[in-house]
C-alpha cells in the first residue's frame, strides 16, 4: 500500500464522526457531570486505566467522595474499542475526555489534537516493557517463516499506526527491507487479522498484547519475531483532552488516583486481577497472566520515565515515513504535573525505578532457594480445584524438573512461564525453543528462548551447547 494511501486511510479513520458514541464532559444537568473514558479492554496492558479499573469501581467510588464535597453528581461513560484510533477520533471531536492507548497511537493522538485545535496531553503510563516485547509477529504453526527477513514478499496483517505496526516497520528497516514495498501490508483490526491468518489470506500477523500470546496459547500460531529484539521500550499511556484538564483538573486528579489504586491492586493480587480481566474480556486467564502476572511481560507503573519518553521521540520518524504525521511535539504533549501531585514526594524515586514492581517471589520447592532473580525466575500455575496460587522456581531448569515430577504422578499445570535467556521475555515454556548447555550448573542446564532463531544464535556462540525442542528439554531435566 502506498504512503499517500496510508495517510489518507489513517486520517479518514480518525475523523469519523462519533456523534452517537457518548457525551463529552459537560454538565448533563445543573448537578451532573459525565466523564467519558475510552479504553481497550483486550489490550490488557491498559487494564489499570480500563478493564480492571472499571471492574474494581475505584474511579466511581472516588468520584462519589468528590461529589459529597462539591455537591455535584458524577457519571462515568466507559467506551470500549479495539484500537487507539477511534479513541483519538472521539477525543478530537470533544466526545471522549480520557483515553488509553499505545505509544504510536499516542503520537497520532498528539498530532491530530494539535492539527484540529483540540490538543491532548499525556498524563500517565499504564504499563511498559523496556525492550519492546509487547509487540510481536506470529505465523501459522506450520509456516516456513522464521524471522523479519523471511517476511519479504509476504502478506502481513497489522493495524497501521499501532505500536505493533511500529515494531514491524523498525524490524524490517533494521535488516534493510522497505516496510512499504518489501512486504504486502494489510491494514486490519487485530481480530480481523487473526482470522485472516487462520484463513490463509495473511501469511503473518504483527500485533500488540495480548494477540500474539493468545494465538500461540491456542496453538493457532507460532512466534516469528519477538519485539524485544529491537531493544526499544514500548508502552501504553493515558491521554486527556487539554480543555477537559483545564476545566476539570479535579477529575483528572481523581482518575489518576484511581489508576494508582488499580495498579496497587494488580501488584498485590496478580492472580485475582488476571481472572477478573479474563472474565471481562473472554481471554484465557493463562494468557492474561503471561502479561499481567507477577514478573509478567508488562511492568505496571504510572510514571512517565525518561526511557519511555525518549523512545516516543524515536518513534516519530517511523510514523513520518508512513505519511501518518509530519512532526510531533513530544515535550509539549507530556504533562506530568497531575501525576506528580497524585504521587507526591515519592514521584522522583518512582520514576527512577525500572524493575518490575511485582516480581516473582517465594521459595523454589524443587531446587530450594528464593526465586528472586528476574532474569531466571520461572513460574507454574497448577491445574485442578484449589490451585489458587502459582509455584515459583529459581531457574527454568528447576521448573522443568517440577513439570516432570507432576507428569509422573498424573498432574498437569494450566501454564508454565519462563524468561528468555537472552532478553528476559516471559513466554510459555512449551512454546519456547530450548538450548542444552552441558557446561552450566545442574540447575541452569536448560535455557529457553522465544524463537528458534534466538536459540540458534545463542548456541552458535557457546561451544558444546545444542538446540532442542521442549519435549527434549523436559525429558532431559
Amino acid at each position: 500500500m502506498k504512503t499517500g494511501h496510508l495517510a489518507a486511510t489513517a486520517a479518514a479513520l480518525l475523523l469519523i464522526p462519533l456523534s452517537a458514541c457518548g457525551g463529552q464532559a459537560a454538565a448533563g444537568s445543573a448537578h451532573t457531570v459525565t466523564i467519558t473514558v475510552g479504553y481497550q479492554s483486550r489490550t490488557i496492558n491498559t487494564v489499570t486505566a480500563g478493564t480492571l479499573l472499571r471492574s474494581l469501581g475505584y474511579f466511581e467510588q472516588d468520584l462519589a467522595a468528590l461529589g459529597r464535597r462539591t455537591g455535584v453528581s458524577y457519571k462515568v461513560d466507559w467506551q470500549d474499542y479495539s484500537t487507539g484510533a477511534p479513541i483519538t477520533a472521539g477525543m478530537v471531536a470533544g466526545k471522549i475526555d480520557i483515553g488509553s492507548m499505545g505509544d504510536y497511537p499516542l503520537l497520532l493522538n498528539a498530532a491530530r489534537g494539535k492539527q484540529l485545535k483540540q490538543p491532548t496531553e499525556l498524563v500517565s503510563v499504564t504499563g511498559y516493557n523496556l525492550r519492546g516485547a509487547l509487540n510481536m509477529v506470529v505465523a501459522k504453526p506450520d509456516s516456513p517463516l522464521t524471522g523479519p527477513a523471511s517476511l519479504a514478499g509476504h502478506k502481513v496483517s497489522t493495524s497501521i499506526g499501532s505500536a505493533a505496526d511500529g515494531t514491524l516497520v523498525q524490524a524490517l528497516q533494521r535488516i534493510g527491507v522497505d516496510p512499504n514495498s518489501g512486504i504486502s501490508k494489510l491494514n486490519q483490526q487485530p481480530a480481523v487479522g487473526a482470522s485472516a491468518l487462520q484463513a490463509g489470506s495473511a501469511d503473518a500477523l504483527a500485533q500488540f498484547v495480548a494477540w500474539p500470546g493468545l494465538l500461540v496459547f491456542q496453538k493457532q500460531a507460532k512466534l516469528v519475531y519477538d519485539g524485544s529484539a529491537l531493544d526499544i521500550p514500548t508502552f501504553h499511556g493515558v491521554t486527556v483532552r487539554s480543555n477537559f484538564a483545564k476545566s476539570h483538573s479535579d477529575l483528572v486528579d481523581t482518575f489518576l488516583k484511581a489508576q494508582i489504586q488499580a495498579t496497587d491492586y494488580l501488584h498485590a493480587h496478580p492472580l485475582a486481577a488476571a481472572e477478573s480481566v479474563a472474565k471481562a474480556t473472554g481471554l484465557p486467564p493463562e494468557v492474561v497472566y503471561l502479561y499481567n502476572g507477577a514478573g509478567g511481560l508488562v511492568s505496571f507503573d504510572t510514571t512517565l520515565k525518561p526511557q519511555l519518553l525518549a523512545a516516543l521521540k524515536q518513534d516519530v520518524p517511523v510514523l513520518r515515513s508512513e505519511g501518518s504525521v509530519k512532526d510531533v511535539d513530544v515535550d509539549g504533549f507530556v504533562n506530568d504535573s497531575f501525576l506528580k501531585q497524585a504521587l507526591g514526594s515519592g514521584y522522583q524515586a518512582a520514576v527512577a525505578r525500572t524493575a518490575n514492581p511485582a516480581p516473582i517471589s517465594g521459595t523454589d520447592p524443587v531446587c530450594g532457594g528464593s526465586a528472586d532473580d528476574p532474569a531466571t525466575a520461572s513460574e507454574a500455575w497448577p491445574a485442578g480445584a484449589g490451585a489458587g496460587a502459582t509455584v515459583p522456581f529459581t531457574t527454568p531448569t528447576c521448573l522443568l524438573k517440577y513439570l516432570r515430577q507432576q507428569q509422573a504422578v498424573g498432574r498437569s499445570v494450566r501454564a508454565a512461564y519462563v524468561p528468555d535467556a537472552a532478553t528476559g521475555t516471559r513466554w510459555f515454556a512449551e512454546d519456547d525453543a530450548w538450548v542444552e548447555n552441558p557446561s552450566a550448573a545442574a540447575t541452569a542446564r536448560w535455557l529457553p528462548f522465544t524463537t528458534p532463531a534466538a536459540a540458534q544464535q545463542w548456541s552458535a556462540t557457546h561451544p558444546g551447547s545444542r538446540t532442542v525442542g521442549y519435549q527434549q528439554a523436559l525429558a532431559g531435566a
